[in-house]
């Protein structure tokens, strides 16, 4: 909104100018976003549990799980609300690829707060049917990617007018340039990345503070490397894919970063609310589909390794047993081996979120090491 009024009507005065900088106006959506979120999230958890949303701790997990039965959930509301409010007070919502990331956040969130309603509301044992969440989350990705790709997204074009690669085409970390070009793959390859990404973000969802923490560096970082990405001095010295538009991406990142530090506020241990698969399902789809947008796939393996690390932990778990009947870990997913290992919830969460900062900067590194 502020920036429209800015190019509407006040272009001639100097002293608002501040609002067409992308910088300034990523600050203020991330800290609009995280003191809206200080500020009604106490009246959401009170309205959550009056409407008795709370969350069911499953019965084989670690014993110290057994006092947050109770506990509400579809905190993943307080998360977008903020992220919305900031996004149509500070975001140019002349860039058609901040409406699409807006979008996907809210229809990624619908999907988990019916899945958290089924659950916590209709005592649904496991919610909405696994097929069933999985085959709507296939269609809203294949939508955003399809949106993207062949409507929404620009081919990038150097001085001289020559296009300088396709957003079809695929690059490595710490490898100049394109690799190969996925041509109509690129739409099932890129819902994978989402689905991956979702599914990932919604195992590490176990402890206080975990998937909010470890998201929030995520897309902290994400954040950083979309500035740089739209920023043509700064894409051509990184020798990174110069993304026309794409600086404007890190004013709906700070705005996300700075609503997950103010749910952290709530979040952190003991818990006075969880995210549920509203807020993981969303936050995974939305670092999914941003990472598409950067052309930044492949580092979302190791920028989210902690996702990655989670996910793998299951299907190593689950695999083993059916094959041998034995358990590679202590339980799945990955975190709750340590708990069991004895080691407390908080230096788990704290030390994933040392790793998660460690892969931070790795990640970045790859901008200039190639």
């Amino acid at each position: 909104m502020f920036y429209f009024l800015y190019e509407r009507f006040f272009q001639d005065l100097d002293s608002l100018r501040l609002f067409s900088y992308v910088t300034v106006r990523a600050l203020m959506a991330g800290l609009t976003s995280m003191f809206l979120t200080f500020w009604f999230g106490g009246r959401v958890i009170d309205f959550l549990h009056g409407l008795k949303f709370r969350e069911s701790v499953r019965d084989d997990g670690p014993k110290s799980h057994s006092t947050k039965s109770g506990t509400p959930t579809m905190g993943g509301l307080m998360i977008v609300s903020a992220l919305v409010v900031s996004i149509l007070l500070w975001g140019n919502l002349k860039n058609s690829n901040i409406l699409l990331l807006l979008v996907c956040s809210v229809s990624f969130a619908t999907l988990g707060f019916i899945d958290d309603y089924m659950k916590s509301v209709k005592k649904i044992k496991g919610g909405m049917r696994a097929r069933t969440k999985f085959a709507a989350s296939v269609v809203l990705a294949a939508i955003f990617c399809g949106v993207f790709l062949y409507s929404t997204g620009e081919a990038p074009k150097g001085t001289t007018g020559k296009i300088l690669f396709h957003l079809t085409d695929l690059f490595l970390p710490f490898v100049k340039g394109p690799i190969l070009s996925w041509g109509y793959f690129a739409i099932p390859f890129s819902i994978l990345v989402i689905l991956g990404s979702s599914h990932g973000v919604n195992l590490t969802d176990g402890l206080d503070g975990l998937a909010g923490g470890t998201a929030g560096i995520v897309v902290g970082t994400l954040g950083l490397i979309a500035y740089v990405s739209g920023t043509p001095v700064a894409a051509n010295y990184l020798n990174i894919p110069y993304l026309p538009h794409a600086h404007e991406y890190s004013v709906f990142l700070a705005a996300l970063t700075g609503a997950l530090i103010g749910f952290l506020w709530f979040n952190s241990h003991p818990a006075q609310v969880f995210m549920g698969d509203t807020g993981s399902l969303f936050l995974g789809a939305t670092i999914g589909l941003t990472c598409v947008m950067l052309k930044k796939e492949i580092l979302l393996i190791i920028l989210g390794g902690i996702f990655v690390a989670e996910s793998l932990s299951v299907i190593l778990q689950v695999g083993s047993f059916k094959l041998t009947q034995k358990r590679i870990f202590r339980m799945a997913p990955l975190h709750h081996h340590f708990e069991l290992g004895g080691v407390p919830e908080t230096k788990v969460v704290i030390r994933f979120w040392i790793a998660a900062i460690i892969l931070a900067i790795i990640s970045l590194s790859s901008l200039k090491i190639q």
